[in-house]
């Protein structure tokens, strides 16, 4: 049993800068206090469960470099442990920040388990993927899903070693009655949110997650899990966007927000998908000031609704413009958002594609590193350093099967032909 567990928040509000804050102060290029300062005001987060010891301790938040997320995770339908593990190997050669563990496919346990010992990067889950899979399976009806199991669930996971879950606690009666009288168009898109709403429906009861918060607490603190507190009602449409389901649980995630820091539990809230470009500023803005400025974790968001088969890239420019006003951590989009599960191929494409989107933001928003780098590009195309320009780049394997030596300088980029044209007279 865990007990008198010192968690990241309550180190912070005790003054003690831990090993991961001084990890995380190190590779974001920042001192160790002003990590401390920000996991104590909750603008911070640091995913690291305290039962992971060889871990990567990874900071989200204000200040910080943008992250990015990658979502794997098998289906009965297509994918299974052996194709969701190489997806894992893809995820580390790309350099995505973070992964979520998504399965709802046979041996979830076993699942989870293989992909935590696969890796050394932060997992996240969606504990009611599991729950109310299994209740379905077994009752084939979501209304049977008790309160023991979810929690149940959701400790195993933790006690596992994920560190992050994002529960769906904001989905309550209150905020399910305000969609009934939205009347959106595409209603509920998360899985999570949808499920709960059902639940609340057909059973007249309470979201367990909302009803029964300070329990949660209790659990997620002894593992110093990052609660996401997720957008069940985000909007899975450009003209869903803002509407008064979505401020609803908005509001209440707030209010989680401040109870969780209240219990020393470090939390994190999720945003919206959908969003036309123009409104996407005050969208983010808005969701920040009403959840005390905690991290925010975004979908996208995706700027248009027609592109299916290129939704990495409206959810690449949707993603720069949310980081630049307030987001701090990208759910990857890939190619095959709205058509099915990826494959490695677009799970790289996504993570290419959001990479570059928390890259231009970080510039944007004068992250000393980032800039850095850009600068340091510059640089070696000025001097036709293609080795420097190879390991500056985002995607270093866009250089292979190239031979610079060899090339006619016509067949090569404006630049290589300009730059040598321009060294010959300055």
């Amino acid at each position: 049993m865990i007990t008198d567990v010192k968690t990241q928040i309550i180190s912070a509000n005790e003054g003690i800068i831990t090993d991961e804050m001084r990890k995380v102060a190190e590779y974001e290029g920042v001192s160790p206090e002003f990590v401390m300062e920000g996991v104590k005001k909750g603008t911070i987060v640091i995913l690291k469960n305290n039962q992971r010891k060889d871990s990567i301790p990874v900071g989200v938040g204000e200040g910080l470099s943008v992250k990015i997320n990658a979502n794997i995770g098998t289906s009965n339908e297509k994918s299974g442990l052996e194709n969701e593990l190489k997806k894992v190997k893809i995820i580390e050669e790309t350099g995505a920040d973070v992964l979520m563990d998504l399965s709802t496919g046979k041996g979830i346990d076993e699942v989870r388990k293989e992909i935590i010992a696969s890796t050394k990067l932060p997992i996240g889950t969606v504990p009611m993927y599991q729950a109310g899979k299994e209740a379905l399976d077994e009752y084939k009806n979501i209304a049977k899903l008790s309160k023991e199991k979810l929690f149940s669930d959701i400790e195993k996971q933790c006690r596992d070693g994920v560190d992050f879950i994002t529960v769906h606690c904001g989905v309550t009666k209150f905020v399910i009655n305000q969609l009934e009288k939205q009347k959106r168009v595409t209603g509920i898109v998360s899985r999570g949110g949808a499920m709960l709403a059902c639940w609340i429906k057909a059973t007249g009861c309470e979201n367990p997650l909302y009803e029964y918060y300070d329990e949660l607490l209790e659990i997620v603190k002894k593992y110093d899990v990052v609660l996401s507190l997720g957008d069940g009602l985000r909007p899975g449409c450009g003209a869903d966007a803002g509407d008064r389901a979505q401020v609803a649980e908005t509001i209440v995630l707030g209010e989680l927000v401040k109870r969780a820091k209240a219990k020393g539990v470090q939390a994190m809230v999720e945003g919206p998908g959908h969003v036309p470009l123009n409104l996407i500023p005050s969208m983010i803005q808005t969701i920040k000031q009403l959840t005390d400025n905690a991290p925010l974790y975004v979908l996208g968001p995706l700027v248009t609704d027609i592109a299916p088969g290129y939704d990495h890239i409206t959810s690449a420019i949707g993603g720069t413009l949310a980081a630049l006003n307030g987001a701090d951590f990208l759910c990857y989009v890939t190619p095959a958002e709205h058509l099915g599960l990826p494959d490695v191929n677009e799970v790289r494409e996504g993570i290419m594609a959001s990479k570059i989107a928390a890259h231009a933001a970080d510039v944007a928003r004068g992250n000393k590193k980032a800039i850095e780098r850009d600068r340091k590009m510059s640089i070696a195309r000025k001097d036709l350093d293609w080795k420097g320009q190879k390991e500056l780049a985002l995607d270093p394997s866009k250089f292979e099967g190239i031979n610079f030596e060899e090339e006619k300088p016509c067949t090569m980029c404006g630049d290589y032909c300009s730059m040598k044209i321009f060294r010959e007279y300055f």
